[in-house]
Parts: structure tokens; sequence; C-alpha cells
């Protein structure tokens, strides 16, 4: 069963709650008086500043690691153009998989300190690995700079945004998070354009220090109006916190579900635009692509939100997720016009930006709320691994096809979204109930 919202936290023995000869072995432990939830305003100042700032936080974080199709061409093609596909794609790859997998640090940080404690961090790591990814000749230097450095930064930074500017919403909370998320399917469409105008004219290293500045200035917004609706009180950092909720059946689930949407996602984010110069399109349109794809995630990350709150977010969910296995299956696998490939991006631009805008939203309804940042972090580091194996596992499928071509890519994609309805589909029927016409 999903956790009902407490108003309040039940009375607790303290003192023999703490007294380790009292407990009773496997019996577990008290409530924790941490992170108690005050009644959510629903707006106010604070909660709309807080919302900026975490919109600008996606915007530098996520919005980035969008654009890994942007660098897995261009480092294909000219810094890296030595390496294979495959090995290229562990540059894009890393860089995801530390954003994510970083994140029950950043999570356990939001719960003890707040969220500006991590954004301060992450914006240093952010910034200062793309200036040295501006100075990268080797492989090794572009994986220690934008992969580790910035891939860690990033973590810091989004983690404690997502949650945040919602923890000020309840009836509101499914639009509030899909508003936050809206920032990175900005930050995909802009970073882009100013890469393909200035790595012609200024060079690459002149564009990643034009991108990082952006970013600082951001991310100044971000660290001056953050903030959320908890009352953090200080913790011990324990492994065994983020290990606790896989003896929960939905947990699991829901970790499950994610890995295999960001199995699946992460084929298509990475080599949509090589795809389609291999079929024919030119560069320039083909890098366009990728602000196309993040245009249409804007509104992947806000109508399914905004009808979520309205018909229940389990069910936008699944259908969101049912309608990604579609497309990926019924345009891209055949697919081989220019046509194709941007319709193709724009659908699937919405598609996935239903999925990322809505998990978070699913995370803390079958969460208590003095968990809830651990327990996120606990999901993105297990989509972490995902994110890390999806585009080599790609590559090295599209160079083992005659030819190079994306078709079992296409498949490999297309089997992990079904597994992924599957999984989200049985959740809800846990959750909410079996009947379809259930509001929830």
């Amino acid at each position: 069963m999903a956790y009902e919202k407490a108003t309040s936290i039940p009375d607790v023995d303290l003192e023999n709650a703490s007294n380790p000869e009292l407990k009773e072995e496997g019996q577990a432990p008290p409530p924790d008086e941490s992170n108690v939830e005050v009644e959510a305003p629903e707006g106010g100042t604070k909660a709309w500043l807080s919302l900026l700032g975490a919109f600008c936080a996606m915007f530098v974080s996520f919005g980035w690691v969008n654009c890994i199709a942007l660098f897995q061409t261009e480092y294909e093609s000219n810094e890296l153009k030595q390496y294979s596909k495959s090995a290229v794609s562990w540059i894009t790859s890393l860089e995801a998989f530390f954003m994510l997998f970083a994140s029950p640090v950043a999570g356990w940080m939001f719960d003890n300190y707040g969220p500006r404690l991590p954004v301060f961090i992450g914006t240093i790591l952010h910034v200062l690995g793309l200036m040295m990814a501006s100075l990268s000749k080797e492989f090794y230097q572009f994986a220690l700079s934008q992969s580790v450095c910035s891939g860690i930064g990033t973590s810091f930074i989004f983690t404690p945004s997502m949650t945040a500017p919602m923890t000020y919403f309840e009836k509101r909370r499914a639009i509030a998070g899909g508003l936050t998320t809206t920032g990175s399917a900005l930050g995909g469409v802009i970073f882009p354009f100013i890469a393909i105008h200035l790595i012609p004219k200024a060079g690459f290293p002149w564009a990643m220090r034009a991108c990082a500045f952006l970013i600082l200035f951001l991310l100044i917004i971000t660290n001056l109006t953050i903030s959320s609706n908890l009352e953090h009180r200080k913790k011990p950092f324990k492994i065994s916190n983020f290990v606790h909720p896989m003896r929960e059946l939905n947990f699991v689930i829901i970790s499950l579900a994610s890995f295999c949407l960001y199995w699946a996602m992460f084929i298509p984010f990475d080599y949509i635009a090589s795809a389609a110069i291999r079929y024919g399109m030119s560069s320039t349109n083909a890098f366009n692509l990728i602000p196309i794809l993040n245009g249409a995630s804007f509104f992947g990350r806000t109508v399914p939100n905004l009808l979520a709150d309205k018909y229940g977010r389990f069910n936008v969910m699944v259908t969101m997720v049912l309608f990604n296995l579609i497309i990926v299956l019924a345009i891209w696998l055949p697919g081989r016009s220019d046509a194709t490939s941007i319709v193709y991006a724009v659908l699937f631009g919405f598609g996935s930006g239903g999925c990322i805008g809505l998990a978070p939203v699913l995370i803390m309804q079958i969460s208590p709320i003095n968990e809830v940042g651990y327990r996120m972090g606990t999901i993105f580091a297990v989509s972490a691994v995902a994110s890390l194996t999806s585009p080599p596992i790609g590559g090295a499928i599209v160079e083992a096809t005659n030819g190079g071509v994306y078709d079992y890519a296409a498949v490999f994609s297309g089997v992990n979204f079904a597994l992924a309805l599957c999984l989200c589909a049985w959740l809800r029927a846990r959750v909410v109930g079996r009947k379809i016409a259930i509001k929830g």
C-alpha cells in the first residue's frame, strides 16, 4: 500500500526507543521526527522562488546532460575520432551515470541540511568540470572533467532541486514537479544552439566556456532562491538507510521500472543524431534534432503532469510509457527519411519528458515524507547503472550489424519500454487498484 500523507508524527517513547536493550530483534526503528512537513501552502513567495531556482538548476544539470547526443556526434567526428562509437559513448554515459549515482549522497545532504548546501557544492564541481573539459585533449581528460567532475556536480544540483519545490505543494504537486523539470527541456534546447553556432566560429573550447559561464550565472540565481518546506535535522549517514526501502515491494517495483526506462530512453537520447546522419540527413539538420527533441520535452513535462493531478498520476505514467513503446517501434525502428527522424524527435521528446517529469512524483507518493530525499537518491542510483550501460550497449549493437544500422538498438529500447510498462501497470494495480476507471 502507498504511504498516506500524515499531518503529524505519532507520539513515540523516545527514551525507550533509543535504548538498544529495549529493542526487540528485527523490530523496525521508531518514526523519525526529522523532515516533518508543515502544511503545504500551495504557493506563496518562497514556494515560487524555490520553483524558479529549481527551474534554473534543472536547466543547467539535466538540461546539459540532455545534450549527450550532441557530444556523442561531436567527439566521434572531431576530438575523439580515432575511437570507436561504443568507446566514445562511455564519455556521455559516464556523465549521466555520475549525475544519477551520486544522488544518494545529495539526497542525504538535502534531508539533513536542506537544498542549498548540495547545490553550492554542485555549482563548484559542475562549472570547474566544464572549464577543464574545454582544455582537454585526451580521452581520459574528457572522462575526468566532463564525466566525473561535472557529472557529480550536476547530481548535487538536480537531486535536491527535483524535490525542494514539491514540498510546498500537495494538491498541485504533479504540476509543480512538471514546471521544475521544464528547465531541463529548455536547457536541452539552448545549449545545443549555443554549441552549434559557436563551435564552427570560435571552436569547441570556447563553446564549452560560454556554456560554463551561462551555467554559473543561472546557478547563482538557484543558490539565492531555492528552499524547501521541511524542517531539516541532522542524521548520521548510514548505508542501511538506502537499502532499507528495498524491503518494500512497491519500492522495488518502481526501482526496476526506473531502470528499464533509463535503459530504454538513453538509446534514442544518445544516438538520434548519429542515426539520422547514417540514414542520409545532413549533419546540421541532425544536430537540430536535439533542440527539437528537448523543445517537445517542455510540453511533455507540463501537459502530462497537469493531467496527472486531475486523472491520476499512475494512470498518466502508464499511458506515457505505452506511448514511448509505440513510437520507438512504429516510427524510429522503420524510419529512414528526414521527415520520420523529425517526427520521432518531436514525439519522443514529449513522451520521454512525460516519464521523467512524473517519476519523482510517484516516488514521493509511495514514500514517507521524512525519507523522500534518500529514497529519491536510491532510485536515481539504480537508474545510474542503466544510464551508464545503455549507450555503450547500443553502440556495440550498432557496430555489430552489417552497415551500422540502428534497427536492433531500437528493438533493445522498445523491449525495455515494454518491461517498464508491465512494471508500472503492476505498481498501479498494487497502489490504486486493478479497475481501469479508478483515478490514481
